[in-house]
């Protein structure tokens, strides 16, 4: 029953909610960990108290949220298609608001001025870090971007979450670059970004090259890409559909970094700053 139970549940969360195939298999893999921990219990005869051991293992408030936002999603899915009578929802643990890692234009300019663009993967390198900054997209997207995809300056991201598809313009720089590695390139295929075989670039390596010029993941280039504008006064909304984001409460965590930006400036330019 519960895994009967459980397929129901993915399909929902794929089809009906849109889910990506990461995210899916995220709440399917927290869902199968409660079932390992309960035994022979059915997920569906569960009390708040069995959740709440279950949720006593872990001690982190991110992973503890994680877990508890796919059992909350769970029984609500549960309760509105009639397979539990009862509604549990636990509230979730408080986190301190943290703002987003993210570098300076300044700094990603200086670092990538040092790769060296003369070596076989220099200007791949060189590209793939510019793509990422001038796009704001996920490391998937960006794996997943084909030659295709590129038209007219811009990129179109069709692996986004959700199978939601959005246009970003690229910046010339950026293009130049993309331009140079992809002229380079002696391999026929339609991905962008490819290791030394030939082969479609994958996490771990795109992780390694990040890391190795910036220091940082590339999840904050992405950070840095909506930093960029919101600094710059764009509007969060437009940044918002730039993300990608289905909701803007998403994307609203830049508005602290737009609010320091703001008090910075008045620090340095308002008459009153010296008195």
């Amino acid at each position: 029953m519960n895994n009967e139970i459980l397929g129901v549940f993915e399909e929902y969360l794929s089809i009906t909610k849109m889910l990506g195939s990461n995210t899916t298999s995220s709440y399917i893999g927290d869902l199968s960990s409660l079932q390992e921990f309960i035994g022979k219990k059915s997920l569906t005869s569960l009390s708040s108290e069995d959740i709440i051991d279950f949720l006593s293992q872990f001690t982190n408030k991110r992973t503890l949220n994680r877990k508890l936002s796919s059992i909350n999603t769970f029984f609500r899915f549960c309760h509105e298609y009639n397979f539990e009578h009862s509604k549990i929802s636990i509230p979730m643990s408080k986190l301190p608001k943290t703002l987003p890692k993210y570098l300076s234009n300044e700094e990603i300019i200086n670092y990538i001025k040092l790769i060296d663009r003369s070596t076989p993967a220099g200007p791949r390198d060189y590209a793939l870090i510019l793509f990422l900054y001038a796009s704001g997209c996920r490391i998937s997207e960006a794996l997943n971007a084909q030659k295709g995809d590129i038209v007219d300056g811009w990129l179109k991201i069709r692996f986004a979450k959700g199978e939601k598809e959005r246009m970003v313009p690229l910046a010339p720089i950026a293009l130049k670059a993309l331009e140079e590695y992809l002229a380079q390139q002696d391999i026929r295929s339609n991905y962008l970004w490819l290791n030394y075989k030939g082969e479609k670039l994958s996490r771990v390596s795109a992780f390694k090259i990040v890391k190795k010029y910036l220091n940082v993941s590339p999840h904050v280039l992405r950070h840095s890409f909506a930093s960029a504008l919101i600094i710059g006064g764009a509007d969060l909304r437009v940044v918002q559909e730039l993300l990608g984001h289905s909701s803007l409460v998403t994307t609203q965590i830049y508005t602290h970094i737009q609010k320091q930006n703001l008090s910075d400036t008045i620090q340095s330019f308002h008459p009153l700053r010296s008195f």
